[in-house]
């Protein structure tokens, strides 16, 4: 996968590589109002979330996610990361083959501060990730994941022009200790292009002005 060090800039939202300086911010931002993080992992507090951060930036050196602030309007009001990255082993000879990217990837552990929830925020952070995903490294697919009960996240994948595919069973540990059974979505290569027009048409802006992309 590329380098983590990739900066995305749409025109609120700005996603730069996650650092362990952004732990106070990220305690701040989840202390505005814990009512939506009944199936989410946001950490609680300075120390929790200094453990958080750190935890994601050891799976960053493991090459197994990329995760970035999200900053809105001058501060960092959540995180969100791209994950599960999945080179493909083409058959020999075929010129699809790649070691440089992931043929396909997921992005997921989003939470976003109350006063930056309901807004334009998330839509534009997923566009941007969206975006580098399928123009710059040209994956095949892009899979969202959710508790299945959570219906608040579901509504929103599905906004973002996501298909249902299913529900997969005792997926992982839920935010309560019980075994979590997840709701999973995608958006494939073939349908990005319609995505990105109707998001760009929601963000009131073409394509072209939503994202710039800096090393």
């Amino acid at each position: 996968m590329e380098a983590p060090t990739v900066v995305l800039r749409g025109i609120e939202v700005e996603l730069r590589p996650l650092d362990l300086a952004d732990a106070a911010s990220l305690a701040a931002a989840a202390s505005e109002s814990r009512n939506a993080y009944g199936y989410t992992l946001v950490p609680d507090g300075p120390l929790e979330a200094e453990r958080y951060v750190a935890r994601a930036l050891s799976m960053r050196s493991a090459g197994l996610r990329i995760p970035f602030a999200i900053r809105w309007r001058g501060r960092v009001v959540g995180t969100t990361s791209y994950s599960d990255f999945q080179p493909w082993e083409w058959s020999a000879g075929n010129a699809r083959q790649r070691s440089d990217r992931s043929d396909a990837l997921e992005i997921g552990h989003t939470w976003l501060a109350a006063s930056a929830q309901r807004t334009r925020c998330n839509t534009e952070a997923k566009y941007l990730l969206l975006a580098h995903a399928f123009d710059a490294w040209n994956v095949y697919r892009v899979t969202f994941r959710t508790d299945e009960r959570n219906e608040r996240s579901r509504a929103a994948i599905l906004r973002l022009g996501a298909r249902f595919e299913g529900i997969r069973r005792a997926d992982m540990p839920a935010r309560d200790g019980t075994v979590r059974n997840s709701a999973t979505f995608s958006i494939v290569q073939d349908e990005w292009g319609e995505v990105k027009r109707r998001l760009g048409a929601r963000l009131g802006a073409a394509p072209s002005e939503l994202i710039d992309i800096s090393q």
